[in-house]
């Protein structure tokens, strides 16, 4: 449960959702395939993570024990097990379905996280937090009909699915985090990236590694990605797992911007006008003085 002001959780989650905005310009500017982003961005995160645990650990065995035995609990396995899945279903999904089917998918979040936290936790989400998430699903879906290349299909289908698994592995994290305090963040976000990384070097074989740019996916694995991630997975400790949830939707109508900014490639006027409703929309949310101290 949360140890400082809510106001602490909602400015860790804002922070980390802009500084992920910029992810998806690297991405594209690595050229490189999906499961060879997850190799390089899974691994080298992992890494980062667990070297940052061992040192923070550093002589304090009972409080190494002590992680370990809460990542061996059933809320740690399960914490553990969603950030291998969200990591390898994200690429899975861009592989299947168009850019646009994926982000539907994955701006379904605030509304796991919230149904989460009351069946697990009795945690009630308020009128007009629901509210917040119909006004942003709406601008999500304006936004993401501005790229032309929405098409039903069976892969589009299982690609959307996979936007969803994403959209619920993410809040199941953001949840458990909340109301579980005694999980370590940084060894099982080490853990879980660094499978989730080994697993896509398997299937995809250390031969493509070098293929792309190397240089752009490293700016994602060693900056981007774990300083997004770990304020992100941090706030939940501080304010209402739908809150970051919501907050995080920010990278996907911020994320296109940044594409504009680096490639060239500019948004259509759907894709702004979604996008200008959905940070309308959580400015008025996080502005309101009442629901702030409700956070």
């Amino acid at each position: 449960m949360p140890t400082k002001h809510p106001a602490f959780g909602i400015g860790l989650a804002a922070f980390g959702a802009l500084v992920l905005s910029p992810d998806a310009l690297f991405m594209r500017l690595s050229g490189m395939e999906g499961l060879q982003m997850v190799a390089w961005r899974g691994s080298l995160m992992g890494l980062l993570f667990l070297a940052a645990w061992a040192l923070t650990r550093r002589g304090a065995p009972r409080a190494r024990a002590g992680d370990l035995a809460a990542l061996a609990s059933g809320a740690g396995l399960a914490v553990l097990g969603a950030q291998v899945a969200s990591v390898l279903l994200f690429p899975t999904g861009i592989a299947l379905a168009p850019v646009a089917i994926m982000l539907i998918g994955v701006a379904t979040s605030p509304v796991w996280a919230a149904l989460l936290s009351r069946y697990f936790f009795g945690e009630k989400t308020g009128r007009a937090t629901w509210i917040t998430m119909a006004v942003v699903l709406v601008g999500i879906a304006i936004a993401v009909s501005g790229h032309g290349d929405v098409a039903i299909s069976p892969r589009a289908l299982l690609g959307a699915l996979c936007g969803v698994g994403v959209a619920f592995m993410l809040a199941l994290n953001f949840t458990i985090l909340r109301f579980v305090s005694e999980i370590p963040i940084l060894l099982v976000m080490g853990l879980g990236s660094g499978l989730a990384g080994l697993l896509a070097l398997v299937v995809s074989g250390p031969a493509g590694l070098t293929e792309g740019h190397v240089p752009a996916i490293l700016v994602t694995a060693l900056l981007i990605l774990p300083i997004s991630f770990f304020a992100l997975f941090l706030a939940p400790r501080h304010t209402a797992a739908a809150n970051v949830s919501l907050l995080m939707l920010l990278e996907t109508v911020l994320g296109p911007l940044w594409v504009w900014v680096g490639i060239g490639e500019a948004p259509t006027p759907r894709m702004l006008a979604g996008g200008a409703l959905v940070i309308g929309a959580l400015a008025i949310y996080l502005a309101r003085p009442k629901r702030r101290a409700r956070m």
